[in-house]
């Protein structure tokens, strides 16, 4: 049976932004096809922690997703980056995701250890709390996406592809 895989991605906060990388991503992986799983997208979360968590949680529990993979921009970086852990004040919970493991298969991906303090772990915190309270058995990663251009795109494509993959077999 195919897993179940909830897929979420940002609006943009700052007026130079066109658009969000992650709802960019999510967009290119919209239009393809994936036979290991289904895929449902929860795009164009406001960027608000109370608000993007609230409709992520709303959503885990009609959906009941085996996989969520919530992803955000980061314009500073030059390659996918897939988040250790997320910290809320002085309490931080680890992804169940074993990264060595799912990087190493990886050409564009890097493990991160700073989810960035802002909505981006903030949403990753609550996701990942709730689902280690209500559905212990799904699995949950933060991806950071860099800014989509020419030169990076077929490279960040393949290694998000990968990754869903790789969490397919968790």
């Amino acid at each position: 049976m195919a897993q179940q895989i909830l897929l979420t991605s940002f609006q943009t906060w700052l007026p130079h932004q066109v658009s969000n990388s992650s709802d960019d991503l999510l967009t290119k992986i919209q239009e393809e096809e994936f036979c290991f799983a289904s895929l449902t997208f929860l795009k164009q979360l406001p960027v608000d922690i109370s608000l993007a968590s609230q409709r992520a949680i709303a959503t885990i529990e009609v959906l009941r997703p085996d996989i969520v993979i919530c992803c955000g921009m980061a314009e500073s970086r030059d390659r996918l980056t897939v988040e250790s852990h997320a910290t809320w004040g002085n309490k931080q919970i680890k992804t169940s995701v074993n990264l060595e493991q799912l990087v190493a298969k990886l050409s564009h991906t890097h493990i991160s250890y700073d989810a960035g303090k802002f909505v981006c772990e903030g949403l990753y915190y609550q996701v990942l709390k709730h689902l280690r309270q209500s559905h212990p058995h799904s699995h949950c990663l933060f991806v950071h996406v860099p800014v989509l251009m020419e030169t990076n795109l077929h490279n960040i494509l393949s290694d998000f592809r990968l990754i869903l993959h790789e969490m397919e077999t968790h």
